[in-house]
């Protein structure tokens, strides 16, 4: 069964295109309505029309034959999650560590994605599928704030905003050794390994890739700091913090072998903050994630203020 959009044209929709229009009077994204176009879907006063750059006139009658979202191919489970913000368009997660996002294989099931499909109950679809969409992802061994959109118009503008860097996300870690200076840029291309495809490098023809560091505490043979990124690669910080030679404590990718003073139980890299602006309200939201236990215990134990 089809939803039909409809919209009657006026006089400031004239000379627009008629998916520009659609996006404008609609809750689906632009790219979705030209694809549903494209498909044969819209009718312009009763006459078929595949172009979504057609041009609108003052008093047409649009009608968009939106198909009902697909259940997802994806298992819904019951599986606790923290829920830190939700309302119509988007969710906040506090993801916690040795969580997998999405679905993949070896990974099939028990990640983020299986337990939101549990616990939303209004998404209106992605692409024509019922599922979360999620704006930016977060390592397996990464814990804190993912940000997901409900429908296809919330996904689209907070695309928008990661591409352009307009969404600010900062992260609690902890590296190995001491800095010299108390801030820091840290401007190296990253890329794929050239022998190891699970892993990703500071590379001459990598992507280009920024990160910003702060220290906030100097700790037993380690560093506390606020990490900003600039950017959003892969495995981003992980990987340019190795290349000045402050890997990340607890990393069992870029790190495996590194002693310490004290037992590192996981990667210490948290994302504690995380602002953007509502694809609704156009109102700034700013949220923050405590600090896991285990990583609030051992940043007390390399601190030397034991629990």
């Amino acid at each position: 069964m089809n939803n039909i959009i409809s919209w009657r044209c006026e006089a400031e929709d004239a000379g627009v295109r008629v998916d520009a229009c659609l996006c404008a009077h609609s809750e689906l994204s632009r790219s979705r309505i030209a694809a549903l176009i494209s498909q044969g879907a819209l009718t312009i006063d009763g006459r078929l029309e595949m172009k979504p750059a057609a041009k609108v006139m003052e008093g047409q009658l649009l009608e968009l034959a939106v198909p009902e979202a697909a259940p997802a191919a994806v298992l819904a489970q019951d599986i606790p999650i923290d829920i830190l913000y939700q309302d119509a368009d988007v969710v906040v997660v506090n993801k916690p560590c040795g969580m997998v996002v999405h679905p993949a294989a070896g990974n099939e099931d028990g990640t983020l994605v299986n337990a939101l499909l549990y616990h939303v109950h209004d998404l209106s679809g992605i692409g024509g599928e019922m599922r979360p969409g999620i704006v930016h992802r977060l390592d397996k061994d990464t814990s804190g704030l993912i940000l997901i959109a409900k429908n296809d118009r919330a996904h689209a503008a907070l695309s928008e905003q990661f591409k352009a860097r307009t969404m600010e996300k900062h992260y609690r870690a902890v590296a190995y050794g001491h800095f010299r200076e108390e801030h820091g840029l840290i401007d190296a291309p990253i890329a794929r390994h050239p022998a190891d495809r699970k892993r990703m490098a500071v590379m001459a023809d990598g992507r280009p890739s920024k990160t910003e560091w702060q220290v906030l505490e100097t700790l037993n043979g380690a560093t506390y700091l606020d990490v900003h990124l600039l950017t959003g690669r892969t495995h981003q910080i992980r990987v340019h913090m190795q290349s000045i030679g402050h890997p990340l404590l607890g990393d069992p990718i870029y790190a495996p072998n590194l002693r310490t003073s004290v037992r590192i139980p996981r990667l210490m890299l948290h994302a504690y903050s995380l602002a953007f602006t509502h694809p609704s309200t156009g109102k700034r939201v700013e949220l923050t994630a405590p600090l896991p236990e285990a990583f609030e215990a051992t940043l007390q134990k390399l601190s030397g203020r034991m629990l």
